[in-house]
């Protein structure tokens, strides 16, 4: 008898053991705060399709069975489109939800005051699309990183490509080129438009008008009456989505002409969105952003990547259906594998966690070549004491050009897939 109850003692103490095991291996995770737009005027900007992509990558992740045993998990939150509703939920998700980080971030406007505030709270932020300048720039922040390229470099794309290119292709010096920049007045089109009005000037070309206007603007036919005036043969433009519509479609209705169209990213980086209103108004058109990486040769990357970059694209079409992916797909995609995929087992493997300090030191030490990501650039955080502390030193955008509803690259040359077509063939909408 004795020996029967002693054997059901330790049976069930035994069972108790797994039982107490198995519940210590399903909390195994680790909490991310993602926060995006997916609802609101961003969310056709760009803001979904990143969502998609990083949403799609962890799944794609946890399947494997996470990081170093670690299953992701993801607690979701829509910023809106509002910087107030952005902030909050930043705070709700590191104070209530005690997520270990928070990841993502579509608007500059949002980005910039989101990372002081997680800095401040020695949190750890990884952000994978805002693009602003002033995110970084002489803030001195420890525990906020970010992969993605930043507004000077997209500025400086613009311009340069101009001057590469105006000589052959519209029959001007750069001298003679006459530039006009507009932009949304947030932090985001505000530093786009530095970068651009820097780097025209030292490329010798005429700024004619730089104009900055409300994102939420009812009306923009007086911007457009002031280029009419000022008859740039480019036009620079750095703005969301339904401000990009407004402008279009009220420069159509005034008969505005000009030889060149250079979008930066957010609603330009939308092309199916622009064609669903605009149809063949838009062709020719340009856009600076990072690569969509399933324009690039998967020859020219790390091996291996080709594969992700096509798990990338079947992954979104499963979501959204046939069609081109924007590049704010791989955006969400590739910088969120970056982290996953090298700064997250680092910091496990050699600083023992995921806490904001191993998180920041394994950040740090991260060092990866060109070609060594889905979109061509190399990671290097700019250190502590640098201008730009967290940011991607190695991160570039590039160039790309909608012709016939197909994305090509057009610069920088050694990547390019079309030679860029400018000014406007005879009988587009926009033409002189």
């Amino acid at each position: 008898m004795r020996g029967t109850i002693g054997a059901r003692l330790a049976g069930a103490a035994a069972l108790a053991l797994l039982w107490t095991g198995a519940a210590v291996a399903q909390t195994k995770e680790i909490k991310i705060g993602v926060i995006y737009d997916v609802t609101g005027p961003f969310a056709a900007g760009g803001s979904e399709a990143a969502y998609i992509g990083t949403r799609t990558l962890i799944d794609y992740y946890n399947e494997r069975g996470g990081v170093r045993g670690y299953r992701i998990n993801a607690i979701f939150a829509d910023a809106q489109s509002k910087a107030e509703v952005a902030i909050a939920e930043a705070e709700r998700l590191l104070n209530q939800e005690k997520v270990d980080l928070i990841l993502g971030v579509y608007s500059s406007a949002h980005c910039v005051p989101m990372a002081q505030r997680v800095n401040a709270a020695k949190k750890f932020m990884w952000a994978t699309v805002c693009t602003a300048s002033a995110v970084f720039k002489d803030k001195g922040l420890e525990y906020v990183f970010r992969p993605q390229v930043h507004t000077d470099q997209f500025g400086w794309a613009s311009c340069t490509f101009l001057a590469e290119r105006s000589r052959e292709k519209l029959g001007l010096e750069p001298k003679d080129l006459k530039v006009a920049i507009i932009h949304e007045d947030g932090p985001y089109g505000a530093g786009v438009a530095a970068g651009n009005e820097t780097t025209c000037k030292e490329k010798g070309m005429q700024i004619v008008l730089k104009e900055g206007y409300a994102a939420t603007a009812p009306d923009l036919s007086s911007l457009v009456t002031k280029l009419r005036r000022a008859r740039p043969d480019v036009i620079l433009h750095t703005g969301y989505n339904p401000d990009i519509t407004l402008f279009l479609r009220q420069a159509k209705e005034q008969g505005l002409k000009f030889k060149a169209l250079i979008g930066h990213g957010a609603g330009y980086g939308q092309i199916d969105k622009l064609r669903e209103t605009f149809k063949d108004d838009v062709n020719y058109f340009f856009n600076v952003d990072p690569v969509a990486a399933q324009l690039l040769d998967p020859k020219t990357l790390a091996p291996g990547l080709g594969d992700l970059i096509q798990e990338m694209v079947k992954r979104y079409q499963a979501v959204k259906g046939p069609g081109e992916l924007p590049p704010h797909v791989s955006m969400g995609w590739n910088n969120t594998w970056i982290f996953l995929q090298h700064v997250l087992p680092l910091a496990i493997d050699k600083y023992g966690g995921f806490d904001p300090e191993s998180l920041r030191k394994a950040a740090l030490e991260i060092d990866i070549p060109e070609g060594g990501t889905m979109q061509g650039y190399g990671v290097k955080f700019a250190p502590p004491g640098h201008p730009m502390s967290g940011q991607n030193l190695r991160s570039s955008p590039v160039v790309m050009q909608y012709i016939d509803g197909k994305t090509k690259i057009a610069w920088p040359r050694a990547i390019a897939t079309v030679d860029p077509v400018m000014p406007f063939p005879k009988g587009h909408t926009f033409a002189p």
